[in-house]
């Protein structure tokens, strides 16, 4: 019995040590992004970063004897997916751009509750009394930070709130997509819908286009090989322990972007939002053990959606 459960713990130690390599590394994406927008206008950004994702998995999907591009990568739900991360990566590069990264990353946790929600309201998938109020308890901590009343209503937050809905509705529709496309070719088509996502708010940015200087492209560069290697390790952990046990070790992001905030962006966070994003991973932690717990369901292989 002993020998049986050691290979589980060890299994369960490295998928989380795997999780809180990829959340760090997702952190650091995030800060260096936030970094040059103050310079370089966000849709031109994105599109740099989003090109530079791209090539990096067109040539792991070439070097892996794929396809580039698969034909059921065109099918509807795959399509309205696409539509949904375009949504939510548009309003995510605003977000980074115009919002504190604290609160950008406080509201961004709440995904996964709206994605449990989703599951029960839409797929009928069965969500237990426990579950939806621990999701009641983290869209109060949503409320927290937002502050929807006249006196401290936090009008920049929105940006954040429509990035989430878009990434929470882009990871419902994943379930559906067919599992001939492997998570490199969806490397491909999530990294091609961020340099679409770019190429929309061009026209929308304060500035015209202009060359990047050499920092601010080397920081981009470097956000597209930081946001692979996160993507990379964040399959690992997945695959490597039990969902239940690796999952909740997604909020490690959170505490590392708090940190980024406060030393790199001179960010000091409030007590509202200090709790809410209290209450978000505390509601969201309980929700993704006890998804764990509720039955057992075959692991199936990350997706690139899990990326934010």
């Amino acid at each position: 019995m002993a020998d049986s459960a050691a290979p589980r713990l060890s299994g369960n130690a490295a998928g989380a040590a795997f999780m809180v390599l990829a959340m760090t590394l997702f952190a650091v994406e995030d800060a260096l992004f936030k970094s040059v927008t103050p310079g370089l206008p966000p849709g031109e950004a994105t599109v740099i970063f989003g090109l530079t994702g791209m090539s990096l998995y067109v040539a792991m999907t070439l070097r892996a004897g794929e396809a580039v591009l698969h034909p059921a990568m065109f099918r509807s739900q795959l399509l309205i997916r696409t539509f949904f991360e375009i949504m939510g990566r548009l309003f995510f590069a605003l977000s980074l751009a115009y919002t504190p990264l604290s609160v950008t990353s406080s509201i961004l946790q709440a995904a996964p509750l709206v994605v449990t929600a989703g599951a029960a309201l839409l797929l009928k998938e069965p969500v237990g009394p426990r579950r939806w109020a621990a999701m009641a308890v983290g869209f109060i901590g949503v409320l927290l930070i937002v502050r929807p009343t006249p006196e401290a209503f936090r009008l920049d937050a929105l940006l954040s709130l429509a990035a989430m809905f878009g990434f929470a509705m882009r990871d419902l529709y994943t379930r559906a997509a067919p599992p001939a496309v492997s998570a490199k070719q969806l490397g491909v088509l999530g990294f091609a819908v961020v340099t679409v996502a770019g190429l929309l708010l061009l026209p929308f940015d304060p500035a015209p286009p202009r060359l990047p200087q050499t920092s601010e492209l080397l920081r981009l560069l470097a956000t597209g090989v930081v946001g692979v290697t996160a993507y990379t390790a964040l399959t690992r952990a997945m695959r490597t322990g039990e969902v239940s046990v690796v999952a909740p070790f997604r909020y490690s992001r959170l505490l590392v972007a708090l940190v980024f905030a406060y030393l790199l962006f001179g960010e000091r966070p409030d007590l509202w939002t200090l709790a809410g994003a209290l209450l978000i991973v505390v509601s969201g932690c309980y929700t993704l053990i006890r998804s764990g717990r509720s039955g057992p369901a075959p692991q199936k292989p990350v997706r690139a959606s899990d990326r934010q």
